[in-house]
Parts: C-alpha cells; sequence; structure tokens
C-alpha cells in the first residue's frame, strides 16, 4: 500500500472514530491571525536575532470584505518611499512575506494585481473549491464542473481548454505547480491550506518568470510565525459533503513549521460525480542566522473523482443530475496521486538585497479512464534563483527583480483501451520529454518618489520532444521567445494609485492538447506559440468607507491556441493556432459601506457593506479567414458577483449574494449554438469574532435553478445541440466550525 493511501486509510478511521489526530501531512488550514486581517500596514521589525517566541496576536476583524472588492489590496497600498518593507526585513520568516506585507508589496505592479487573504473565504465557505477563493476578483472566471475540478480564465487565457488547464502559471510560495510542458490541475489545491493567494493578471506575473496571457496564481501557506498552534474545522453539506481538516504550526528557537490535512468526500449533485480526497502540506523552516533561513515543503495529494461529462443543453437544464450514458459504462474518473518535495532558502546579502534559492521534484501519476484509460506517469523537477534589491541609484530609488527558472520534465504515456472502466488492449506508447528555460528581470526606478516607471523582459528557450513507440507520432520542437514590458504606477495618495502598462506574453503548446490517440489533425510540433501584446491601464484604492480596483485592457493576439473539440469527443481537443484574436474587457472590484451604526455605534460601529465584481469580456475574431469576426467560445460577456453583508463587531455577520450572467454566450467558433443566461441567489449567516470558535451557515442556488456551469467549446456545431454541456449544482446548504488555538 502506497504512503498516499496509509495516509488516506487513517485520516477517514480518525474521522469516523470522532477523534482529532495531528500527524505530519495530516493536518489543514489554521484560521487566519491578525496578522492578515488588519488594514493597516504593521510596522516593520527588522529581524536582529534569531526568532524564539511566536508573536502575539491580537483580534481579528470578522469576516472581512472579499479580496475582490480590494479592501485588502487598497487598505495595504503605500508609496515604495513611504515605509513599505524592504527585502530581508520580514517580522518572522525572512522568505515567506505576511499577507499585509505581500499585499503592499504586489500593490507597486503597474496593473492588474490582487491578494487575496484566507480571512476573506475560509471562515464563511466550505473553502473546497478555487472558486470559493477567487470568485470576488475582477477578471477572474471560475467555472465549476464536478468534484474540485474547475475551468479558470483569466482575460480570456485557456478558453478553449476544455480539460485541465493553461495559460495560467500556478505556483506554491513561488515554486512551480504546472507540469513541465504548462498544464496544471486544481483537483490538487486545497483552499484552506494557504494564508493568502496573490493572482498577478497577465504580465504581471514577470516577477516570478512567468509570462503567459492569464498570468500566474501563487498560493502562499503559513509559517510557523503566524499559524495557530492547533485548528481544526468540519464542513457538512447537501450531497453527501463531509470535510475533516486540522492543522497545527509553531516556532521553537531557529526552527518553525506548519502543517496541514483535509479529508473530504460527496456524493455529487450529478450521477456518477461521487469523489473522495486525502491532501496534506507540510513546511518546516529553519534560521541557520540572522541573514540565511531554508525552509523545506511536502506536498502530497490522492484524489479520486468520477466524471458524469458533458451533456446536451437540452438535458442540462431539464434534468441535470443525469449523467452521460458512455462516462457511466466506461466507469470513467480522473484519478491522481501526487508527492511534491522543494527547498527555498533565502540570503540577505546585505541590507535590502536579498538572494532566492530553490529546488522542487514532484512525482504525480494520472489514473484516467475516459474515452482510454489514460494511465501517465510525470517527473517534474528543477530549480530558480532570484534575487531582489533594493537600493538607491544617483538619490532615486529603486527596486531590481532578477532571476532564472529551470523546469523540465519527462511523462511517460500509456493509453488503454476503456473496458467498463478497466485497461484493455494498449493504444499509445510514448515518451514526453519538456525542457524550459528562462531569464528575467524586472525594474522599478522612481524618478519621484510617488512615481515609478517599471521595464523588464524575459527570456524562455523551451524544447518538446515526443518518442512514440505506439499510436503516436515522434517529433521535436524548439522556440526562443523574448517578451518584453514597460509600465508606470503612481501613488496619488497614501491609499490611492494610477498605473498603465505595455507588455508582450508568449504561451508554448503542450503536450495534452495532442495527445489524443493519433487522432489529431496537426502534430505538437507544428503549432505556434501563442504571442500577445496586452495593453492595460487602471487604479486602485481606498477611503473609510469604499474600496475599488478597475482595469481596462487589450490584448492583441498572434497564433491563439484554440481547441476545436469534435461532437465524438467532447472531451478530447483538437488544437490549432488561430490567426489573430482580440481579448480586451473592464475588471471592476469595489466595497462600499451602505449604512453604518444601524445597531452598535462607537469606534467600532457595525456597518452593511456591499461587495461586487463585475468583469466585462470582449473576446473575438480579427477578420479570421474562417470565421470573420466572431465571438470566441467559452465566457460571457458580462459576469457579476455580488454580496450584501451585514457586519456585528460581535462578529455576527448575515447577507445574501448573487451571480449573474445576463447574457448567454456562443459554445463554437461558428457562432450556431449557444448556453442561457442565470442568476444564482445565496445566502449566508455566521459568527467570527477571532476568537478560538467560527460557525458558518450558507445556502447556494437558492431558487434551485437549472443552468450551465461550464462548456466544452467547438468549432462548428452546426446549431445542433450536443453533449458540451456541465450542469450547474442545484439548491445546497453547507455548514462548518471551526476551532483554533
Amino acid at each position: 500500500m502506497s504512503s498516499v493511501l496509509r495516509l488516506r486509510t487513517l485520516v477517514r478511521t480518525t474521522f469516523a472514530s470522532g477523534s482529532c489526530v495531528v500527524v505530519a501531512l495530516s493536518a489543514l488550514g489554521a484560521p487566519s491571525s491578525a496578522q492578515e486581517a488588519a488594514t493597516e500596514l504593521p510596522p516593520v521589525n527588522v529581524v536582529t536575532t534569531l526568532p524564539k517566541a511566536k508573536p502575539a496576536k491580537a483580534k481579528t476583524v470578522a469576516v472581512p470584505p472579499p479580496a475582490g472588492a480590494p479592501q485588502q489590496a487598497a487598505a495595504e497600498a503605500a508609496p515604495a518611499e513611504a515605509g513599505l518593507p524592504a527585502p530581508g526585513t520580514r517580522s518572522g520568516s525572512l522568505g515567506v512575506a505576511t499577507t499585509a506585507e505581500a499585499t503592499a508589496d504586489i500593490n507597486r505592479a503597474p496593473g492588474g494585481v490582487e491578494v487575496v487573504p484566507d480571512t476573506a473565504y475560509k471562515a464563511s465557505t466550505p473553502a473546497v473549491t478555487i472558486k470559493d477563493a477567487l470568485d470576488y476578483v475582477p477578471g477572474v472566471w471560475v467555472q465549476p464542473k464536478w468534484g474540485e475540478d474547475s475551468r479558470i480564465s483569466i482575460r480570456g487565457s485557456s478558453l478553449s481548454r476544455n480539460f485541465h488547464l493553461r495559460g495560467i502559471q500556478l505556483f506554491m510560495d513561488g515554486i512551480p505547480i504546472n507540469t513541465a510542458d504548462g498544464y496544471g490541475d486544481f483537483q490538487e489545491i486545497d483552499p484552506t491550506a494557504y494564508r493568502y493567494i496573490e493572482v498577478f493578471k497577465g504580465a504581471n506575473a514577470l516577477r516570478f518568470g512567468a509570462n503567459a496571457l492569464g498570468g500566474a496564481i501563487n498560493f502562499v501557506m503559513p509559517t510557523g510565525y503566524d499559524a495557530d498552534l492547533f485548528g481544526a474545522r468540519v464542513d457538512v453539506g447537501s450531497f453527501g459533503f463531509h470535510k475533516l481538516s486540522v492543522s497545527s504550526g509553531g516556532v521553537s528557537g531557529a526552527v518553525d513549521y506548519f502543517m496541514t490535512g483535509t479529508w473530504q468526500e460527496q456524493d455529487g449533485f450529478r450521477e456518477h460525480s461521487d469523489g473522495e480526497s486525502v491532501r496534506g502540506s507540510l513546511n518546516v523552516g529553519y534560521r541557520l542566522s540572522r541573514d540565511i533561513e531554508t525552509r523545506f515543503y511536502v506536498n502530497a495529494n490522492d484524489v479520486e473523482q468520477r466524471i458524469p461529462g458533458g451533456v446536451t443543453k437540452h438535458t442540462a437544464l431539464t434534468s441535470p443530475e443525469t449523467a452521460w450514458p458512455s462516462n457511466v459504462t466506461g466507469d470513467q474518473q480522473r484519478n491522481i496521486e501526487t508527492v511534491r518535495i522543494a527547498n527555498k532558502t533565502a540570503v540577505r546579502l546585505m541590507p535590502g538585497t536579498v538572494l532566492e534559492l530553490g529546488a522542487f521534484n514532484v512525482d504525480r501519476h494520472l489514473m484516467h479512464p475516459i474515452f482510454q484509460w489514460l494511465d501517465y506517469r510525470y517527473d517534474d523537477y528543477g530549480g530558480f534563483a532570484r534575487v531582489t534589491d533594493e537600493s538607491r541609484i544617483g538619490g532615486f530609488a529603486n527596486r531590481l527583480i532578477a532571476g532564472v527558472n529551470i523546469h523540465d520534465g519527462r511523462t511517460d504515456v500509456r493509453q488503454y483501451v476503456n473496458v467498463a472502466g478497466n485497461k484493455g488492449a494498449q493504444t499509445v506508447d510514448a515518451e514526453d520529454t519538456s525542457r524550459n528555460f528562462s531569464a528575467y528581470f524586472e525594474n522599478h526606478f522612481y524618478v519621484m518618489p510617488d512615481v515609478a516607471l517599471v521595464a523588464g523582459t524575459q527570456f524562455l528557450h523551451a524544447t518538446r520532444e515526443r518518442e512514440a513507440v505506439l499510436g503516436a507520432t515522434s517529433g521535436e520542437t524548439e522556440f526562443n521567445l523574448w517578451s518584453p514590458k514597460g509600465g508606470i504606477v503612481w501613488d496619488v495618495t497614501r491609499t490611492w494609485q494610477v498605473f498603465g502598462n505595455v507588455s508582450r506574453s508568449a504561451e508554448v503548446p503542450s503536450f495534452g492538447e495532442s495527445v489524443v490517440g493519433g487522432s489529431v489533425n496537426i502534430p505538437f510540433y507544428e503549432l505556434k506559440p501563442q504571442r500577445a501584446t496586452t495593453y492595460e491601464i487602471g487604479t486602485r484604492g481606498r477611503t473609510e468607507d469604499f474600496t475599488w480596483d478597475l482595469a481596462f485592457y487589450r490584448a492583441d493576439i498572434d497564433n491563439e491556441l484554440l481547441c476545436f473539440t469534435t461532437n465524438a469527443l467532447p472531451s478530447t481537443c483538437q488544437v490549432a493556432n488561430a490567426d489573430r484574436t482580440i481579448h480586451q474587457g473592464i475588471e471592476l472590484g469595489f466595497g462600499v459601506a451602505v449604512m453604518k451604526s444601524l445597531f452598535a455605534d462607537g469606534p467600532d460601529p457595525d456597518a452593511l457593506w456591499l461587495h461586487a465584481a463585475y468583469t466585462l469580456n470582449d473576446f473575438r475574431y480579427d477578420n479570421d479567414a474562417a470565421w470573420g469576426d466572431n465571438k470566441l467560445p467559452g465566457a460571457p460577456r458580462h459576469f457579476l458577483r455580488a454580496e450584501l453583508l451585514y457586519k456585528h463587531p460581535s462578529g455576527f455577520y448575515a447577507g445574501p449574494n448573487i451571480e449573474w450572467v445576463p447574457e448567454a454566450y456562443y459554445v463554437d467558433s461558428a457562432n450556431t449554438f449557444s448556453t442561457d443566461a442565470y442568476a444564482l441567489w445565496g445566502a449566508k449567516i455566521g459568527f467570527d469574532n477571532g476568537g478560538p470558535i467560527a460557525a458558518y451557515i450558507e445556502g447556494r442556488n437558492l431558487s434551485d435553478e437549472a443552468y450551465i456551469a461550464s462548456t466544452s467549446t467547438a468549432a462548428n456545431m452546426n446549431g445542433t445541440d450536443s453533449n458540451v454541456f456541465e450542469p450547474g449544482t442545484g439548491r445546497a446548504i453547507y455548514g462548518g466550525v471551526q476551532y483554533r488555538w
């Protein structure tokens, strides 16, 4: 029995017995500390001796506004000359920023960025999928499918990616999560395991050397300095949902640790959509000296999930619980076992200059019976070096980030005939090798104390090689791509910024877009890289009772990688390069105190807050030979998420919310077939005063509306209904209790 399976058995047994055992890699998401809940940047403490104890905690704020209405990001914003923490001046960990520090730091970016603190979602939702965490970030659209799996798009990235993820680079504490050829999987993400989530839209992710159309998402775990000594939570809900989480963190001399784990199971809203998962994460830091800290990470996942499959639009709207028949007869599933090991070492070379060095290895096994039985084994490994320097040049403040990344990997590709969920005769035998080297820099030069000019670039060298034995075509390809960037950030006041940038991005095709048992029209080595030039302007800021985050952007794209689904195999992709396409839109997040002092006055009055995240998507072909100026399929033109939340200083909160897609969107490039508009109503009520106990009850889709949650995309459906639609979940109620000490 593998270690992951033994972990699954241990956690299941622990939950069934009613006890809570804290073991390494079997604990989960401690609730947030006051450090993240604060709305002002805390004083910077320069560490001059080894940390000896965990900092004391103050009272947290009950259920702060969601990060998508950028109260956290804007509240922490400050000019670089106004006391922002310099590299190496963290109050606890040398290499991991607190939420407040990360928020102040990310707001130096000349474009759309967000820090989502765990306080925005952990205490008031089941925190199961990435949608729970990022629902209020404008420009980010998450479409739930089944289990923890979702489709995600940032500024139209990966619009036609019908499975897994492309166009967004995922990191855990700055260490890559994606495979070497570029695909990602949200089934491996446990939102309760992280202190905060950083979202970098587009080229604003250059600080990690990331350069894709959608940008990057960085999931940052707590350390022993900002974690609770013990935390536990139990969540239950509709459709057989159960979740148990435990966590522990602390500091002992030069050592700090945080470990977290989750066991979860659910029957699922749809037929053939049951699943069970066990996830665990651990990080241990050791302060070798005042100026050197090394941190080790271990992350393990065991996910077993049945797949109900896409259905016709008619079925999705009249009988949404129904699974596609072949998914049932073929017992289609997506099961993943992952073990990730990494190290990151931070060295303060001198005051204001920090060097980060890291290495990682990921062993991933995908067991995926679908139209065939996919048995893929991934071995990904690499390293990185990144230096951050804050100094003065000719009397002007300057900040430089520069680094190199190496990310290589090998995939053993085995496919078999799917015989009622079992392996039949082998159909594909191949080995895919990906190699990536990137070098980058980004420099902020403050021509005035409140105005920074930003310039940077990335060079990417990537190769892809396939050695086929059976059922696939051997080949190789190579890419050498430069992607420059320029921008400006103006701190109009301490809490108000204006920004703009122009950037290039590059996206290399992945193997997963062309390994379909040899049935693809274009082999991977004939695909061109996707290139885009993006223009962006915006503003973010806050007052005492109002916060905002607004961005306008336009991306002119050459050779966009688009997936054309066949009606016979809606889960597969046949990828080709479009000629020219356009992605443009508006991203607006805001929060406003509609009323204050309704029942409680004084320095900490009660308030009625309105939070909203609105996204306008205008994605279209640009005089394409086949599709003219048709709209690109796969995303709504308008998307609104809003919440009206009453908050009392005692910790009580309650209010309704809505998710609204007011217009249908096309599912094929020919624009012959579309989804339907929908509006989903929900509500939540709970208690969280920063003490040891927090609890919530949340209702979703309370009107029990049948709607389309996600779709695959196609080239031309000729106006004919087909099984490319994923029904949304019906009326559901969730509740949970958390304890922290």
